[in-house]
C-alpha cells in the first residue's frame, strides 16, 4: 500500500468519480492542459479529453454559470476556483442560483454542483491568495461546506461530495496538498460526507478542528500528553452542516473544548460551536468554549503569516487556558 499525498488522492477521486460515471465533468481556469496551478487535475484533460475536463476563461462567474446550466441537463460539474481569493466574483452566483436552485423549485430541479476551492495560509503568497472564507459559504443554506484534513479523507470525500445531489462546496487546505499518508483505495470509506471524525481519542479536552489545522491539533496533542493530559481531536470535516451529534457527544466525555481554525475570530466557526455547545451542554461544562484562530484583520502579508495563523504554540496555550478553570 503506497503512500499518496493529499493533492494526488483528489487527483485519484476525481479519476475514479469520472471513471464511474460520464456524466462528471472538470472544468476551471488552466485546469486541462496545465493540470491546474497545483497540478490538481494533472493528466485527467489526456485520459478523459477536452469534452470532460474543460479550460475555461478568467472569469469565475462563468465558471459557476455555466455550471449551473450543465447541472440542469443532468450533468454532474466540478468546478475549481483557483485560488481562495479569487471566489468572489462567483459568489453571486453560487449565492443565488446554485443554493437556491433546489428550494426555488420545489425540489424539482437538483444542483449536483461542486466547487473546489484551495483555501488558507502557509505558502507564503500574495494577496488574494491566502483566505479563509468558509464561514461565508457555511452561512447560506442550500450549501454544504466540507473541508478534508488528510489524504485518506480527500480521496474519499470528494468522490462523496460529486455522488451528492445537493451542490458541495470543498475547501482543500493548500498547504496540506503535499502531506502524506498510506490510501487502501478498496478500502470503503469509514464515514459518511456529513460526518466528523474522532481522530484522537481523550478524556480531558477536546480540540475541535478541520483542514489545516488538523494535523497541528494533533501535534498539540502529542506535546500535552508529556504533561499528563489527554486530548481528544475531533476533525470535523463538514462545517455545514456541523455533526452536532458528535460534537455534543465528545463535549459531554471531555467536559472542556477549544476551537481551533485559521479563519478570523469573530463570527466564525468556533463562535457557532461555541453558541451551540453552550445551549445544549452548559451543565457538562467545566469551562467556558475558547477559540484559537485567526485574528479579526484582512490577511497579513506573506512575511506575516506566521504571525497571523495559529499555530503548535497558540493551540498548547488554548490547552492551558482551558485547563486552568
Amino acid at each position: 500500500m503506497a503512500k499518496i499525498t493529499l493533492g494526488k488522492a483528489i487527483n485519484a477521486g476525481l479519476r475514479a468519480a469520472m471513471e464511474a460515471d460520464p456524466k462528471v465533468l472538470v472544468m476551471g481556469e488552466d485546469i486541462g492542459k496545465l493540470g491546474g496551478v497545483f497540478r490538481i487535475t494533472e493528466g485527467l484533460q489526456k485520459d478523459f479529453g477536452e469534452d470532460r475536463v474543460i479550460d475555461t476563461p478568467l472569469a469565475e462567474s462563468g465558471i459557476i454559470g455555466t455550471a449551473v446550466g450543465l447541472a440542469l441537463r443532468g450533468y454532474r460539474p466540478v468546478c475549481e476556483i483557483q485560488f481562495d481569493g479569487f471566489v468572489f466574483p462567483a459568489y453571486d452566483q453560487i449565492i443565488n442560483q446554485v443554493a437556491k436552485m433546489h428550494y426555488r423549485s420545489m425540489g424539482k430541479i437538483r444542483m449536483p454542483v461542486v466547487i473546489r476551492i484551495p483555501y488558507g495560509g502557509g505558502i507564503g503568497a500574495v494577496e488574494h491568495h491566502s483566505e479563509s472564507p468558509e464561514t461565508l459559504f457555511a452561512h447560506v443554506n442550500g450549501l454544504k461546506v466540507v473541508t478534508c484534513g488528510d489524504p485518506v479523507d480527500a480521496y474519499w470525500m470528494i468522490q462523496q461530495a460529486i455522488a451528492s445531489d445537493d451542490p458541495v462546496v470543498f475547501f482543500e487546505p493548500k498547504r496540506r496538498y503535499h502531506e502524506k499518508a498510506e490510501l487502501d483505495e478498496s478500502v470503503p470509506p469509514a464515514l459518511p460526507l456529513h460526518k466528523a471524525k474522532v481522530a484522537r481519542e481523550g478524556t480531558d479536552a477536546t480540540l475541535f478542528c478541520y483542514g489545516p489545522m488538523v494535523k497541528t491539533c494533533l501535534q498539540a496533542a502529542e506535546v500535552a500528553a508529556e504533561d499528563g493530559r489527554n486530548l481528544e481531536v475531533v476533525d470535523l470535516r463538514t462545517i455545514s452542516p456541523f455533526d452536532l451529534e458528535t460534537i455534543f457527544a465528545s463535549v459531554k466525555k471531555t467536559r472542556r473544548a477549544v476551537v481551533v481554525h485559521e479563519a478570523t475570530l469573530s463570527f466564525g466557526p468556533g463562535s457557532e460551536i461555541a453558541a451551540r455547545v453552550t445551549e445544549e451542554c452548559f451543565y457538562h461544562l467545566e469551562a467556558p468554549v475558547l477559540r484559537v484562530t485567526g485574528y479579526d484583520t484582512p490577511y497579513p502579508p506573506s512575511r506575516m503569516e506566521e504571525e497571523y495563523l495559529p499555530d503548535l504554540d497558540r493551540v498548547l496555550d488554548g490547552i492551558d487556558r482551558v485547563m486552568g478553570y
